[in-house]
């Protein structure tokens, strides 16, 4: 049996006495809990083995291995974000691409959400998160978090006039020479893909600037600009000038040489919603972004 607990405030800790797999040892040594919460525990990025944060349920263990699990403040190691800013009533991270911002209906696996959720209930159990806004999984770059309901309504309801700018970076397909603007109408089909019309009565109006940084013959790198917030807004209008972005197969894109979508949260500017201080945070464009124009 793999048992031998030790117990340090509400740190757990283990020694493996037999090989078997991470998923089957925490069920056996967590009996008293339900699988469904042994399982949240080991996705929500609480489960150590040898002082390593681990997520995968089919890690090979070995005798003499220390599995952990820990859930002080001090523990939780946020992957794939980096905290910019954080006060009483908001956090501002970066997150990279790859990483959820929330979870979906068939996508259970550690999310930006659920990171921050276990990092400020590691200070106080009573503290929460709240969405204010989203990246698309494949987006990295800067988020807003709420840390009550009344701020979250507050960055909501008035989002245009809180949030002065708001700048992504897009590596798209082929030569532009020249920026513009792009307006369409937005619609979601039934395959969640979004569809862009020229016809006011087509959906949701769609408003993007878009400036030229750099251009080669095959690639152009553009700074972009929302005067609206649409789900895959870039995305779809960066289709419709004919120059996808890199790696969005989804919207058109032709190839991926970057191994990831080429877009970016680069810059966001608000005040904020109780000091009405002006806040700007930056996050750098990705080194593989600008490789190609070298």
């Amino acid at each position: 049996m793999n048992k031998n607990e030790k117990s340090n405030g509400q740190n757990q800790e283990w020694i493996v006495k037999e090989p078997t797999e991470l998923l089957k040892f925490l069920f056996e040594v967590m009996s008293s809990r339900s699988r469904k919460a042994v399982k949240e525990t080991l996705s929500r990025g609480k489960v150590f083995v040898n002082g390593e944060g681990t997520t995968q349920f089919n890690d090979a263990l070995e005798p003499g291995d220390r599995v952990e699990i820990r859930s002080a403040a001090k523990n939780v190691k946020l992957r794939g974000i980096r905290i910019f800013h954080e006060d009483d009533d908001v956090i501002v991270i970066e997150k990279d691409a790859g990483l959820l911002s929330i979870a979906s209906e068939k996508e259970q696996q550690m999310t930006a959400y659920r990171q921050l959720s276990d990092y400020v209930q590691g200070i106080n159990p009573r503290n929460r998160i709240f969405i204010v806004h989203r990246l698309d999984r494949e987006t990295s770059g800067i988020m807003i978090f709420a840390k009550n309901k009344h701020v979250q309504q507050k960055l909501q309801d008035n989002w245009k006039d809180i949030v002065s700018e708001r700048t992504y970076i897009a590596l798209v397909e082929g030569k532009v020479t020249k920026g513009g603007r792009i307006t369409s109408w937005l619609t979601e089909n039934k395959e969640l893909i979004m569809r862009s019309s020229k016809h006011p009565n087509d959906g949701k109006k769609a408003i993007t600037h878009y400036k030229v940084l750099k251009f080669s013959h095959n690639l152009s790198l553009l700074e972009v600009n929302l005067e609206t917030g649409r789900k895959n807004q870039i995305r779809v209008h960066m289709q419709d000038l004919g120059h996808p972005i890199v790696g969005d197969k989804k919207y058109g894109a032709r190839g991926n040489p970057i191994k990831r979508v080429g877009l970016h949260a680069h810059v966001i500017a608000f005040k904020h919603p109780k000091t009405g201080e002006s806040l700007r945070f930056e996050s750098k464009i990705p080194a593989e972004f600008t490789r190609s124009f070298k």
